[in-house]
Parts: structure tokens; C-alpha cells; sequence
């Protein structure tokens, strides 16, 4: 899981578990961005979301752009 080390090493944090009325989510931060924001899936291992947190922040590195399961996008 080198996105989550790096970004762990760069300052910032990842976090496991509830949030608000998600059962459990995984989220990361690189202290002044979110990177990610993930809804553990029915079924969904641990293992499983953290490879999936690790890819997604792969892709904000890549592009920039956060990975946002929780937040609907804004209507227009």
C-alpha cells in the first residue's frame, strides 16, 4: 500500500470507521486536501477498502482530483 505510506509520510492521515451515519468509511487527508472518501461496501473486507483507499489516493496524486463516495456531487 504505497499511496497510504506515502502519504503517511508526507503528513498526512488516513482514518477507519464511523462517520456520522456511515457504518464505515475510510478517508484520507493530506492535511490540507482530502484525498478520499470511501463507503466500505457490503461484504467488504478491511483489507479490501484499504487497497481501495490506496488507489484512490494513487488517483488524487495522479490527477488531483478526490475520490468521493460520501458526499453527493453539487446539483447544478
Amino acid at each position: 500500500m504505497k499511496n497510504i505510506e506515502a502519504l503517511i509520510e508526507d503528513g498526512g492521515d488516513i482514518t477507519l470507521g464511523r462517520l456520522s451515519v456511515i457504518d464505515c468509511a475510510a478517508t484520507a487527508s493530506t492535511g490540507h486536501n482530502v484525498a478520499a472518501m470511501l463507503v466500505r461496501r457490503d461484504g467488504e473486507t478491511l483489507t479490501a477498502l484499504l487497497k481501495r483507499l490506496d488507489r484512490a489516493i494513487g488517483h488524487f496524486y495522479d490527477t488531483d482530483e478526490p475520490v468521493d463516495e460520501i458526499n453527493p456531487p453539487a446539483e447544478r
